[in-house]
């Protein structure tokens, strides 16, 4: 599955709620912090690829 991209839109505790930026009306994907880069915040857009998320930078 992937690549996809995410944007961060609420970090809830020990889980970060993602919207995927393709399909922007499919429900938010609970994701555990931990998988998470540790610079990541609310905003951040994410690039999931291979069982690894990074930041997307601009």
């Amino acid at each position: 599955m992937g690549p996809y991209d995410y944007l961060l839109i609420r970090m809830d505790g020990d889980y970060a709620l993602l919207k995927r930026v393709d399909q922007p009306a499919e429900e938010l994907l609970p994701v555990a912090r931990a998988l998470l880069p540790p610079e990541a915040e609310e905003g951040s857009r994410l690039h999931y690829e291979n069982l690894c998320y990074t930041i997307l930078e601009g």
